[in-house]
């Protein structure tokens, strides 16, 4: 009996959000296990933006954000291709390939992507730059369980880990939206000024575990 309060008080206390203002997550090596997996009550989605701040020097594919459901792994994805201005992005298993990206290795940088079910619209968003939008998917909501990872990308609904594909470096201010924002609030939030936080994923109050080696460490833009 001690031992299931116990545990109950351990679950408990790691469901409380953390504020990680001023804070990343560091991947320090290539790994199939290390991750860390990203919690939220919503789980019918009919709209997605997802931002992020990254820091590698990896010049091979890797997953920047990564949601999958039991039915579609490739729910909602950010793909990083190894050519330096190529991106991979998917929603509902559909993918959209976007070029002429200028993603600079060991430089930190602001990655939005946004994504409508009514229009079936997928759009990247690199250092508040726009690309092209494109079509994917329409007409059907990503519906949960819903499981979302940094660090890695998933081939099955929160597994399926390859190391080949595995992030190396920092992840920061991960922010996720049930709509798509405007273009000024994705520049705002690229310029590091004033924006509305996330109401599935919010930095400042973030539901989350820590599966293998990953580290929470001060951001060192932070003086």
């Amino acid at each position: 009996m001690v031992l299931l309060l116990l545990l109950a008080v351990l679950t408990a206390c790691s469901a409380i959000p953390q504020d990680l203002s001023n804070k990343v997550f560091t991947f320090p090596q290539e790994s199939n296990t290390a991750h860390v997996r990203l919690t939220t009550s919503r789980q019918n989605l009919r709209a997605v933006t997802v931002c992020l701040r990254s820091f590698t020097d990896l010049k091979r594919d890797y997953s920047l954000f990564s949601l999958a459901t039991p039915s579609v792994f490739n729910d909602f994805l950010i793909f990083k291709k190894a050519a330096r201005d190529e991106f991979h992005l998917y929603a509902r298993d559909k993918l959209a390939s976007v070029f002429g990206q200028d993603y600079k290795l060991n430089t930190w940088h602001s990655v939005c992507s946004t994504w409508d079910a009514t229009s079936g619209l997928i759009q990247l968003w690199l250092d508040g730059k726009p690309s092209s939008r494109k079509f994917v998917s329409s007409g059907s909501n990503i519906n949960g369980p819903i499981i979302m990872v940094l660090g890695q990308e998933q081939d099955s609904h929160g597994g399926g880990f390859v190391i080949e594909q595995s992030f190396v470096g920092m992840l920061s201010n991960v922010h996720m939206w049930d709509y798509t924002l405007l273009p000024c609030e994705i520049k705002s939030y690229a310029e590091q000024l004033n924006f509305t936080p996330g109401n599935v994923l919010n930095w400042e109050a973030l539901d989350f575990q820590i599966k293998g080696r990953v580290l929470i460490e001060d951001d060192p833009n932070i003086c």
